[in-house]
């Protein structure tokens, strides 16, 4: 069996419990641990990996489908000791607000695997039962395996919650007090991504030691193992969950990888591999060029904002993929890539240092958070997209562009199609540049397109 975290609302510390027991688990068994994340999140599936030295996996239906979410749960969880998925938000915290979908319940249910709740006991002792049989009764088709208690004040706060909840049944499966010896440092995008933190080997130290103390180990263990999930998932029509590729050239993509860009999804760069074309890493901070005899490239989202002195002062690479982009390398950038394509990056301290210069704008950093799904008509054909394509996607940034293209490439819906947003994004030469973050798995005519014209153009360019 496996479990998901879930927690009563954002902020209860989701993140923490299940970085502690993964943690806790690769202490004490040499077993592979697979883990997954609900959501389109980028930096806590890094913090996972970390531990458990496997790619997270993320779980969307709205980035790709129900039917995908289950085939790829099963897919990677089968050739695990122990799975375990980390929720979004609250339980029932879906999409829209008006109901629970692409939530945590959500996913339990596509997955058939049962919950661990997580409930913020500060400032609360009987009243924690109220609040565990709302949860428990809410959904009669999730089901909650146990409970774990956070924030705990004192031996005796605990002995109330105990007592509160011995009528309802609910396993206590950890107890964590109130502490701040263990602080993961934030910015403003979430987490600070595990590349930039010289102390995390003794973060996770001290998060293996909470977890090894602070769980039931007798009550987890037998809910963590995995084992092949509910017939639903593994009947023989979801074998087709997943789309197979149609197009095998072998090809060369540059993927910019390094403290500025970070955000892939790991479904996304398997695909790449699975239908011929290797990704070449390279740093756009570090590295003078562009690695030899590529035939796309490839910038993924992070914080080039923060790193903008560096990649300005790295006037060779930016120079080398203003030259591969104007001879007609396709290109896919989105968000952070798009912004280092862009002619300067102003960050935070109002400070400006010019980039790649393909996109004529300024990307400005702002207080201002642009979050939410996507629906991307394409209103022009690019490397990645034809016009009239419909695509889900995911924004999540906080700068905007001194000037958009007079040729947009999208035109954007929300998550319900009566929302609607400024039309955005950038085709130009052979680049597909945009704010929105795409998930391939359940899209894949998409990758098809890039590494189908990256093959074909490739004899044309003359670098």
């Amino acid at each position: 069996m496996s479990i998901i975290i879930a927690g009563e609302r954002s902020g209860v510390g989701k993140t923490t419990v299940t970085l502690a027991l993964l943690a806790a688990l690769k202490a004490r068994s040499p077993h592979r641990i697979q883990s997954f994340k609900v959501g389109p999140d980028y930096i806590d599936p890094m913090f996972h990996s970390y531990i458990t030295g496997l790619p997270c996996r993320n779980l969307d239906p709205v980035l790709t489908s129900e039917n995908y979410v289950q085939s790829c749960f099963t897919k990677h969880s089968s050739n695990a000791a122990y799975a375990i998925a980390e929720g979004v938000m609250g339980l029932f915290d879906g999409a829209t607000g008006r109901d629970d979908t692409a939530s945590t319940a959500h996913i339990a249910r596509l997955l058939n695997v049962p919950v661990v709740l997580i409930l913020n006991c500060a400032s609360t002792s009987r009243s924690i039962a109220a609040i565990a049989h709302g949860y428990r009764t809410f959904d009669p088709r999730i089901e909650i395996a146990g409970v774990v208690l956070n924030r705990v004040g004192s031996d005796r706060h605990l002995e109330l919650l105990t007592q509160a909840l011995e009528g309802l049944n609910l396993p206590i499966l950890g107890v964590l007090r109130r502490q701040s010896e263990i602080t993961i440092p934030d910015r403003h995008l979430g987490l600070i991504p595990t590349a930039e933190m010289a102390s995390l080997p003794s973060i996770i130290e001290r998060l293996a030691h909470l977890g090894e103390t602070c769980f039931d180990w007798d009550k987890l263990l037998p809910l963590l193992k995995s084992s092949n999930p509910a017939s639903v998932i593994s009947s023989p029509k979801n074998d087709k969950f997943i789309t197979k590729p149609t197009i095998k050239p072998q090809i060369k993509i540059a993927i910019a990888q390094d403290q500025a860009f970070s955000f892939y999804y790991a479904d996304n760069l398997d695909l790449f591999a699975e239908m011929g074309a290797e990704l070449i890493p390279w740093s756009p901070i570090s590295d003078v060029a562009l690695p030899d005899h590529v035939q796309g490239l490839y910038f993924g989202g992070g914080f080039p904002e923060v790193f903008a002195a560096e990649l300005a002062a790295n006037e060779q690479a930016r120079n080398s993929v203003q030259r591969a982009i104007a001879a007609g390398m396709p290109t896919y950038a989105e968000c952070g890539g798009l912004m280092y394509l862009c002619d300067r990056i102003t960050n935070f301290e109002d400070a400006t240092f010019p980039m790649v210069n393909i996109l004529p704008t300024v990307a400005k950093m702002g207080k201002r958070l642009t979050l939410g799904y996507r629906q991307a008509i394409a209103l022009q054909d690019s490397p990645l997209v034809k016009i009239g394509d419909r695509i889900w996607g995911h924004e999540f940034h906080r700068s905007a562009l001194t000037e958009t293209s007079d040729r947009p490439l999208y035109a954007l819906q929300g998550y319900d199609s009566h929302l609607s947003y400024p039309a955005e994004g950038w085709q130009k030469h052979q680049v597909h540049a945009s704010y929105v973050h795409v998930h391939f798995g359940a899209q894949l005519h998409l990758l098809e397109r890039f590494i189908a014209t990256a093959a074909s153009n490739y004899s044309l360019l003359k670098l």
